[in-house]
């Protein structure tokens, strides 16, 4: 999907877009390094959006590994299946879907990377996304997200950091990718 193309998503879903461009290739390489994804057995992905990140968690995953990604914006979702068949995707708000029952005879989640907007969420729609992902990841297991840099020190921001060192042991923040619009860093939090 073209800059202009996403950019009229944007404005027509603003809330569950979060990003007026996607995600730079630089941004995406960051967050492969920090999930640790060429040796995740199971990978999901929380708001893939045009796919910016799923074409880096393809080329960095293990051919053999399993992956979902959770999509909320069904346009986005049509237009990833048709770009990564070999790939799982659901139209579904990360707080609703139903775990329990996708991972019914699947190895454990091990990576989640995540493109979801969390400052623009309100804390009550933050809390359950978190609620209902968090217990689904393995033990070891990485969870990846970025913060656009400058927008980490907005209420909402600061509430979702909280939230991450609260909900998982050993949040870290990688160096800043300037190579993106805004530049960003990575939260990495493990199980």
């Amino acid at each position: 999907m073209s800059a202009t193309n996403f950019f009229h998503e944007f404005i027509r879903n603003w809330k569950t877009v979060g990003a007026v461009v996607p995600s730079s290739p630089a941004l995406a390489e960051r967050m492969m390094e920090s999930a640790e994804v060429w040796k995740a057995r199971h990978i999901l992905e929380l708001g893939p959006g045009t796919g910016a990140l799923t074409e880096a968690i393809q080329d960095a995953r293990p051919k053999d590994s399993s992956y979902l990604g959770i999509e909320i914006n069904a346009t986005f979702a049509s237009k990833l299946e048709a770009r990564f068949p070999q790939m799982a995707f659901a139209v579904a708000g990360a707080q609703e879907f139903d775990f329990a029952s996708y991972l019914k005879g699947r190895e454990p989640i091990d990576v989640i990377v995540s493109g979801l907007p969390w400052t623009a969420f309100p804390r009550q729609l933050q809390e359950a996304i978190l609620g209902n992902v968090l217990p689904h990841l393995a033990p070891g297991g990485r969870f990846a997200t970025f913060a656009y840099y400058g927008f980490h020190h907005l209420p909402s921001g600061q509430r979702f950091r909280q939230l991450l060192h609260q909900n998982l042991p050993g949040v870290e923040t990688s160096r800043i990718v300037w190579a993106n619009v805004p530049p960003a860093f990575i939260y990495i939090g493990r199980m």
